[in-house]
């Protein structure tokens, strides 16, 4: 996983995070669940990108 990726989704996390919170402080569900979403999107991005940069080791090590 690059550096861009990490920080995009580190800030996508982090958004998503206080939309949530402001959501819940002003009784606001569509930004609340909206928030949550973003969480959400953040965390399934590095996941995948776990799995590819786990994929890559398993390749790198076979070939080497």
């Amino acid at each position: 996983m690059g550096i861009e990726d990490k920080a995009n989704n580190a800030f996508q996390d982090a958004s998503g995070n206080a939309k949530e919170k402001v959501g819940e402080a002003v009784g606001n569900d569509d930004l609340k669940n909206e928030g949550k979403g973003d969480q959400l999107s953040a965390a399934v991005k590095d996941g995948a990108e776990k799995v590819k940069d786990a994929a890559r080791n398993i390749g790198d090590k076979l070939k080497g």
